[in-house]
């Protein structure tokens, strides 16, 4: 069975302490056994019409779907998506197998 990605693209609103909600994003996910990863960063790159406001990406890499969706039943995820979700303008989520075309190096 694949991996599976849950992508979060996202701008915050402007009053947000960004770092507030990353330390938030982090202890949930140390919390959670069935994230077998997670990563972010800020865009630093992208031409502003390019970007179209959003300054974040967000990635949790799991073992399967069925991992993701205990994920999201999850008593701490469902807790912390309610401060999430108050930080946020705007967002694009993607929920995906993966398709692994040249895996990472060991």
């Amino acid at each position: 069975m694949a991996e599976f990605v849950h992508l979060v693209v996202v701008k915050f609103k402007e009053e947000v302490v960004v770092e507030d909600i990353i330390k938030g994003l982090e202890k949930l996910v140390s919390e959670v056994d069935s994230v077998k990863s997670f990563v972010w960063g800020k865009d630093i790159e992208s031409m502003e019409m390019l970007r179209q406001g959003f300054t974040h990406a967000l990635m949790m890499t799991f073992g399967s779907k069925d991992d993701f969706i205990a994920f999201q039943a999850h008593p701490n995820h469902v807790e912390y998506s309610a401060t999430f979700s108050a930080a946020i303008e705007k967002i694009v989520l993607l929920d995906f197998p993966v398709v692994a075309v040249k895996p990472p190096a060991a």
